[in-house]
């Protein structure tokens, strides 16, 4: 009767983490290259009250064992790295990429990120950033006369200075992609870091050995289909409450148990 009670409670705490999950996508249902986190669950260890094999008679085994478990865990958050839709925003610093691969990002004391997030804007130095204010790699800088920037779908960057009539290149955008992404680590901001899980990241050119292609003036949006995600609340909250019943009905029993004597 005891186990009931504690294995119930375990499915109230997965499902509980998986709301917290579910509202998390939604949450970010409009940031720019988030990508979507599923809960993945395990089931405990097993109680064996008979094996399977045992006799039952001189001439006869059991042929299947007799088992209880004891409830659920929570194992992993895994993230779904699926293609965003591409919106057009009009600026000529915003880029997305179609296709595997991330924009790499330094920080001041040289710590290294990764991102989907294509919003870059120009510092005070001319220097191409994220919003965030940190350093994309590798460093493109743009003259103070530049009239317009080109990017092409490998990534070369290019400017137009004021009474010049041909463009000047500026750089070569780089793409980093991993073996297994969703071993990155999420730390927030639309940014990532490398783990042993993940393994090292490969650089490349983009819209080459399948890097994908730079979208010059297109942001990728969140890849959370809220549709689904809404579906997943609902199952998510009929299993919180189908395991507070057995709680509940767990204690019942027990009360009946207990009131046997009088």
């Amino acid at each position: 009767m005891i186990r009931s009670l504690y294995t119930g409670a375990t499915g109230m705490y997965a499902q509980q983490l998986n709301i917290d999950n579910i509202s998390n996508n939604l949450s970010n249902t409009n940031t720019t290259g988030f990508k979507k986190t599923q809960l993945q669950f395990q089931d405990l260890l097993y109680q064996t009250i008979d094996e399977a094999g045992m006799l039952t008679s001189s001439l006869t085994v059991r042929p299947v064992e007799l088992t209880v478990g004891n409830g659920v865990k929570p194992v992993s958050t895994f993230k779904v790295f699926t293609q965003g839709n591409m919106e057009n925003t009009g600026n000529p610093l915003d880029m997305a990429i179609e296709g595997d691969g991330f924009f790499q990002i330094r920080r001041g004391d040289g710590e290294m990120y990764y991102t989907r997030s294509g919003s870059f804007r120009v510092n005070d130095g001319g220097q191409l950033v994220p919003t965030d204010g940190y350093y994309l790699v590798p460093d493109i800088t743009l003259p103070a006369d530049t009239e317009a920037i080109s990017i092409t779908l490998d990534g070369i960057i290019q400017a137009k200075l004021y009474n010049d009539t041909m463009p000047i290149e500026l750089g070569q955008m780089e793409l980093a992609r991993f073996i297994n992404p969703a071993g990155l680590k999420s730390i927030g901001g639309n940014r990532y870091q490398e783990t042993t899980a993940s393994g090292q990241p490969m650089l490349g050119t983009p819209a080459t050995n399948d890097m994908g292609a730079i979208q010059q003036r297109y942001l990728e949006t969140s890849n959370v289909e809220i549709v689904e995600e809404m579906v997943n609340m609902i199952v998510a909250q009929r299993g919180y409450e189908v395991n507070s019943k057995t709680v509940r009905t767990a204690e019942s029993m027990l009360e009946i148990a207990v009131n046997l004597k009088r």
